[in-house]
C-alpha cells in the first residue's frame, strides 16, 4: 500500500471533522447537529450522489460489462450475509445474527459517497452505473437475512413475507430518493442540470465535512454499549469487512478492468448498512438488539473503511 494515499486519507478535512465528532463526546462537550439538519444533509448528500450518477449513466452505453457488473454485485448482496450469518453464530443469537448479517451484506451510501470522494482526489471519475449499484445492492442482503432467520430460527414463530420485505426495502427513504435521484439526472436535459450544479457539485465536500462530524457525535455515544458485549462484535466489525474489500477488489477483475469501478465494488463488500437495514430489522427482526448492530456498523466499521480500508482497496485493484 502506498503510504501517501494512506496519509493523504487520514488528513482528509472530511475524515478529520469525524474524529472531532468522537472527541467532542470524549470531552463531554454540548456540541451536536440539529436532527432536522442532519437529516437534510443526509437527503442532501444522495440526493447530489444520485443525480450526478444519473447525468453520468446519460453518457453512457449499455454494455454487457455493466450487465455482468450488475450480477456480479447482486450475487455479493447475497453471499456475504449467508457466510457472515454462520461466522456470527458461533458467538451469537440467531437474532442478532441475522441483523447483523444483513447489515454487512447491505451497503452503506454515506460510504459510497466518501469513496466517491476519494476518487475524485485520485483524479478518477465514478461511472453512473455504480450508483445504480450500490441501489441495487440495499435490499438483497436485506431478504437474505430474513430467509436465514426463517430457516434457522427454531422457534419459527417469525411470519415472513418475501414481498413485503422487498417493498420495504426498496421504499426506504434512503434507497428510493437515491434512486429517484438516479433516474431524474438520468432523464434531465444537459443544459438544465448545469444550473444546479453549483448546488450538487460546489458544496457537496462541505456537506459531507459537516455529516461526518454528527457522525462521529453518533458514533462516540455508540461506543460503550459496543465494548460492553466483549471482543468478538468488535473484531468482526474490524476483520471482516477488510477481507471483503480485498477479496472483492480482486474478483471484481473477472467483471471489469475500470479501476474506478474495482475499487466501488471492493468498498460497496467492506461496508456496512446503518441506515437501511436497521431501520428493516426494527420492523421485521424486532429480537435483534440495535446496540449490537448499529455501533458495530457505524463506530467501528464506517472508520474503518474511510481510514485505512480505502487507501487498501484501492490499492489492490491496481495490484490486478
Amino acid at each position: 500500500m502506498d503510504l501517501a494515499l494512506l496519509i493523504d486519507n487520514l488528513t482528509n478535512p472530511a475524515l478529520l471533522f469525524f474524529i472531532l465528532g468522537i472527541l467532542a463526546v470524549c470531552v463531554k462537550s454540548d456540541l451536536e447537529i440539529p436532527p432536522s439538519s442532519s437529516k437534510f444533509i443526509s437527503l442532501y448528500l444522495l440526493f447530489s450522489i444520485g443525480f450526478k450518477g444519473g447525468q453520468e449513466l446519460s453518457h453512457e452505453a449499455f454494455s454487457l460489462e455493466i450487465m455482468f457488473s450488475m450480477f456480479f454485485g447482486v450475487a455479493i448482496a447475497l453471499l456475504i450475509p449467508v457466510y457472515s450469518f454462520f461466522i456470527l453464530r458461533k458467538r451469537l443469537s440467531v437474532y442478532d445474527s441475522v441483523a447483523l448479517s444483513a447489515a454487512y451484506g447491505s451497503v452503506s451510501a454515506v460510504t459510497f459517497v466518501t469513496a466517491a470522494s476519494y476518487l475524485e482526489t485520485m483524479g478518477l471519475n465514478l461511472h453512473g452505473h455504480m450508483v445504480a449499484m450500490m441501489a441495487l445492492m440495499e435490499s438483497p442482503a436485506i431478504i437474505a437475512g430474513l430467509v436465514l432467520l426463517f430457516l434457522f430460527n427454531k422457534k419459527n414463530k417469525t411470519k415472513m413475507s418475501i414481498a413485503n420485505v422487498l417493498k420495504h426495502s426498496l421504499t426506504n427513504g434512503s434507497v428510493l430518493l437515491i434512486i429517484g435521484s438516479l433516474i431524474v439526472g438520468f432523464m434531465a436535459d444537459a443544459k438544465q442540470a448545469e444550473g444546479i450544479k453549483p448546488f450538487t457539485d460546489d458544496i457537496f465536500k462541505g456537506f459531507l465535512a459537516i455529516f461526518l462530524l454528527d457522525m462521529g457525535i453518533i458514533s462516540g455515544r455508540k461506543l460503550n454499549s459496543l465494548v460492553k458485549k466483549g471482543w468478538f462484535p468488535f473484531a468482526f466489525a474490524i476483520v471482516m469487512p477488510l477481507i471483503n474489500g480485498i477479496t472483492i477488489g480482486l474478483l471484481s477483475s473477472i467483471v471489469t478492468d475500470d479501476i474506478s469501478n474495482r475499487f466501488i465494488f471492493a468498498i460497496l463488500a467492506a461496508s456496512a448498512s446503518y441506515i437501511a437495514v436497521p431501520a428493516a430489522m426494527k420492523i421485521t427482526v424486532p429480537k435483534a438488539n440495535p446496540g449490537l448492530y448499529l455501533p458495530m456498523a457505524l463506530a467501528v466499521t464506517f472508520p474503518v473503511n474511510i481510514t485505512i480500508g480505502m487507501p487498501i482497496y484501492f490499492t489492490v485493484v491496481q495490484l490486478v
